[in-house]
């Protein structure tokens, strides 16, 4: 996704997090269990937070089998949570009031299995 179609799915996601997610999950902020404040700068957050967000939908809304929302918990809930809030997990080094962004790894070749980059003229 991208552009506007990005920007409204993000929108979605935070208001589900920021009025569902946090209120009901959240729970407390320590070194053992960190969160951050900003957590939509963190990529990571943003992707298993959108695969929590969608699995939420098809297991509790509408037409959603009785058991769904326990099968949510236990299958979706509580690994991502765990994931995100571990300690060496994406929000490592973040405090409450404090956003720390974090280095990607880095690669080598960008692409090592495509074409070989064009050589350049001196």
């Amino acid at each position: 996704m991208e552009g506007p179609e990005y920007a409204r799915n993000l929108r979605q996601l935070t208001l589900w997090t920021h009025h569902v997610l946090l209120p009901v999950y959240g729970r407390e902020i320590t070194s053992a269990a960190p969160w951050c404040s900003r957590w939509w700068e963190h990529q990571e957050a943003i992707a298993q937070l959108h695969g929590l967000w969608l699995a939420w939908a098809d297991l509790t809304g509408p037409g959603s089998p009785m058991n769904g929302p326990a099968n949510w918990h236990r299958d979706y809930l509580s690994p991502v949570m765990q994931s995100l809030r571990d300690p060496e997990g994406p929000f490592a080094g973040c405090k409450p009031g404090s956003h720390r962004s974090k280095d990607q790894p880095p690669v080598d070749v960008l692409d090592p299995f495509g074409p070989p980059p064009a050589p350049t003229r001196r």
